[in-house]
Parts: C-alpha cells; sequence; structure tokens
C-alpha cells in the first residue's frame, strides 16, 4: 500500500534527499498540495528524469506524492527509483 501524504506549507524549506540520502534540492514553494522543489546544481539528468523534472526555465520543479518515501521535521526522503 502507497502512503500519500498531506503536503503543506510546513514543508517550504525542507531538503529533499534522495533514497541514499543524497540531496536532491531543496522545497521553495507549496501550491495547492504540491511541493515545488529548488533542485541542487549539478542534479544528474537520468535523475531528474525519473522525477519527471525537464529543463525548463521554472526555478522549481514539482514533487509527486508518489516519488515521496518519507516526511520528518528537516526533510523529504524520496523513494528508490
Amino acid at each position: 500500500m502507497v502512503q500519500t501524504f498531506d503536503i503543506t506549507d510546513d514543508e517550504v524549506g525542507k531538503k529533499v534527499v534522495d533514497a541514499d540520502g543524497e540531496a536532491v534540492g531543496m522545497v521553495t514553494e507549496v501550491r495547492h498540495g504540491t511541493a515545488y522543489v529548488d533542485a541542487e546544481p549539478g542534479l544528474k539528468d537520468k535523475l531528474m528524469a525519473k522525477l519527471g523534472w525537464e529543463h525548463t526555465d521554472e526555478d522549481a520543479y514539482p514533487l509527486q506524492k508518489s516519488e515521496i518515501d518519507a516526511i520528518t521535521d528537516d526533510e523529504i526522503r524520496l523513494r528508490q527509483m
């Protein structure tokens, strides 16, 4: 069973890490229950593609709830990809 998460403004400022604990980016805003992430410079294209983050002029990328494994007080951890 896939756990779902309620994304709130409390997530703004949290770092986003992959399943191995490597930094992916930081939540910069939440819109309509979706966290938007400012990606780390040099984030690998392969990981960005798996997250559905295309290179655009946007400053932040939407994080799909289905990609989230856990939310703590300090970070959002992504599922193993």
